[in-house]
């Protein structure tokens, strides 16, 4: 009996006794211990040259968090935070906090306490960032690589810039964390558009950071918004804090990736013709648009052909309209790439897109709560459960055939 996380919970299978199978998991790496005290002495350690209250820029601190699609423990973050801009004398009327949506769906009033505890919520001002709407954005000029900085005007007024995330793989930006929780979650969606589009430039892979062009344009986003310090956690597969740091965005980048990678580097030779993979459970399969994720992963120890069974509970469905309207037009995964190389890039799409290169190269099946009709619809074979998918996909037993299972796929990279 083998187990793989699905939302908030497990989904338990079976596998055939005959097959070769390999648990693939990522390494077991302990979470630090009384971690309040941890985080306290964080801010006393500080990565760089960000030295204690002398980093408070002026009356006004704006901080950038995530929403809710990512894993970051914002209940044990913000409060030492809070506690360390009050001890230098930053008042709490003069604090706000920026949900940093991108292109992702608004999170409204009544859904702030998916993120913030109901103090935070009462006593501190929240803004939930809106890509489209041009009355609050502010052009900051372009990057080296031409991409227009249009980025949360109220954000930017603010004295002092803070971003608070999480640093992990990404799958083309090669780690995300850092800047990216302003330069993209707070930016315009022209922005977003044109940062993304250098996905397509080879060199925009997992776990590539110093010379990967999205997240170098990313880095000078964050150069020009002027982002004054980066607090950010490193979390193990059990979405625990290993470690946490606290300085300049590159700062805390450079410092935190190491760490990172011990979590999520793993080795493996071979390639499988099947993979049965889960993002790691909510949030990270809260939709279909962040699991896909996952395919993106395993996709690097599956055989051309080879079969991909996706399980993720995406209770939010597929996460995005403009993802399913595109795909929606389209009968063949061989037609979305065509088209999609005739147009100018947009957010969205792009999903669209790189589902279709991996979906033309394996065979995908989703294992999901979404209705058949709409798994279907984006050219996918649904299945009810992992082990109805396992017999769709092997037909008749194989001697040699070889199955990984990789249940936290977005915390692990392949090398």
């Amino acid at each position: 009996m083998y187990k793989i996380p699905y939302g908030n919970s497990q989904i338990e299978f079976i596998l055939p006794e005959n097959i070769k199978i390999d648990l693939i998991l990522p390494e077991t790496i302990p979470p630090q211990k009384n971690i309040d005290l941890f985080i306290q002495n964080t801010f006393l350690h500080p990565i760089d040259e960000i030295q204690k209250g002398s980093f408070i820029k002026g009356k006004k601190v704006g901080i950038a968090v995530n929403d809710p699609t990512r894993p970051v423990p914002h209940s044990i973050l913000l409060p030492p935070l809070l506690d360390y801009l009050e001890k230098y004398g930053v008042n709490k009327e003069d604090i706000s906090f920026f949900i940093a949506t991108g292109t992702h769906k608004p999170i409204y009033k009544d859904e702030f306490n998916q993120i913030f505890a109901a103090s935070i919520i009462n006593q501190y001002q929240i803004f939930c960032h809106d890509c489209d709407n041009s009355d609050n954005l502010i052009s900051l000029g372009n990057t080296t690589r031409g991409t227009p900085i249009f980025i949360n005007k109220k954000y930017y007024e603010h004295d002092t810039r803070i971003v608070v995330g999480n640093i992990e793989p990404h799958h083309y930006m090669g780690f995300s964390g850092g800047a990216k929780s302003a330069a993209i979650g707070l930016a315009g969606r022209k922005t977003i558009d044109i940062n993304h589009s250098l996905l397509l430039d080879p060199l925009s892979y997992i776990g590539n950071y110093d010379t990967n062009p999205t997240r170098q344009d990313v880095e000078e986003i964050g150069d020009m918004i002027n982002i004054t310090a980066a607090l950010n956690v490193v979390l193990n597969s059990e979405k625990q804090s290993v470690n946490t740091f606290w300085g300049t965005p590159r700062g805390v980048m450079q410092a935190g990736i190491p760490f990172s990678r011990q979590v999520c580097q793993k080795k493996v030779e071979k390639k499988y013709d099947m993979v049965i993979v889960s993002p790691g459970g909510y949030p990270k399969d809260i939709n279909f648009y962040q699991a896909q994720k996952a395919i993106t992963h395993v996709s690097l120890i599956t055989r051309e052909k080879g079969t991909i069974i996706l399980v993720a509970e995406c209770r939010e469905g597929l996460g995005s309209q403009l993802f399913e309207e595109y795909l929606n037009n389209f009968s063949s995964f061989s037609d979305v790439i065509d088209h999609f190389k005739k147009i100018e890039f947009k957010v969205g799409p792009h999903k669209a897109y790189q589902l279709a290169l991996q979906g033309t190269r394996n065979r995908i099946i989703l294992v999901s709560s979404m209705d058949d009709s709409i798994v279907q619809k984006i050219l996918l074979k649904p299945a009810k459960s992992i082990n109805g998918a396992i017999n769709f996909a092997m037909k008749k037993s194989v001697l040699d055939y070889s199955i990984a299972i990789v249940p936290f796929a977005t915390n692990t990279v392949f090398y």
